[in-house]
């Protein structure tokens, strides 16, 4: 429940078309939900402007399709990351309005209009293609935050011509999450260039010294260019819950 919703449920109350029992059992609801295999945070959109996401790894099929089914009923849109093609195949056969980007490693299920409330463009640029799962995952879950995303792929420090070709993205931009596994330097580059605040993502991208992301995480922490930002080591959605929290017309 957002505050929109909130704000509707007490309209009803106050006109008489929502009984007393009705509006107690909807708000004893409210702040979370105990189905068993998980304690559903119903509450999180109100106190933060966004819904509780569901990280897939670890979970089973089932406890996912639990959730998922449960989180339906309250009607809002629903966003499950770091999925496998078994996963993400057995929610869509369950929700088949759903949307599942194997790439990405989502699962999607809208059921209300996403608002746009984003600033301006958030633009998702990835070092190379093997750094796209991560680049989509924070590219879906901007868009589904609300929020204008362009993609850049593949333009990394080993051809920068070919960034520098797409300059006018990254110009628009009003915030930038790049990409980037092998030594990381991508992000140094894109934040000496503009002036919009740059989040970088190190991915577990690389060859044996890359020790699955940690040469590309301490890079992107030493970066000499002021204005750049990390988080972990894969993680796409945080990436995208920062930038829209950055980009966001209004607070919550």
């Amino acid at each position: 429940m957002n505050a929109t919703e909130l704000r509707e449920l007490l309209t009803t109350l106050q006109q008489g078309q929502t009984s007393v029992s009705e509006a107690l059992e909807r708000l004893q609801r409210l702040p979370f939900e105990d189905i068993g295999v998980a304690m559903i945070d119903h509450h999180r959109e109100l106190r933060q402007g966004a819904p509780e996401v569901i990280f897939g790894e670890g979970k089973s099929a089932a406890q996912l399709q639990a959730i998922v089914a449960r989180m339906q009923q309250r009607g809002g849109n629903i966003l499950a990351t770091r999925l496998d093609l078994d996963k993400g195949r057995a929610l869509l056969s369950d929700f088949p309005e759903g949307q599942f980007d194997p790439e990405a490693r989502t699962f999607a299920l809208i059921q209300k209009p996403v608002n746009q409330i984003g600033r301006g463009t958030i633009a998702v640029v990835s070092a190379g293609t093997s750094d796209l799962p991560v680049a989509r995952e924070a590219a879906v879950t901007a868009r589904l935050l609300g929020h204008q995303v362009e993609e850049l792929v593949d333009v990394g420090v080993a051809g920068l011509h070919r960034l520098f070709a797409r300059a006018d993205v990254l110009r628009r931009a009003a915030v930038i999450i790049v990409v980037a596994g092998m030594e990381g330097a991508l992000p140094s580059v894109v934040g000496g260039l503009v002036a919009a605040p740059v989040i970088a993502v190190p991915t577990s991208v690389g060859y044996g010294a890359a020790f699955g992301g940690v040469a590309a995480l301490l890079g992107m922490l030493n970066s000499c260019a002021g204005g750049v930002t990390v988080v972990n080591i894969d993680n796409g959605f945080g990436a995208a819950y920062a930038a829209h929290r950055i980009n966001q017309g209004e607070t919550p």
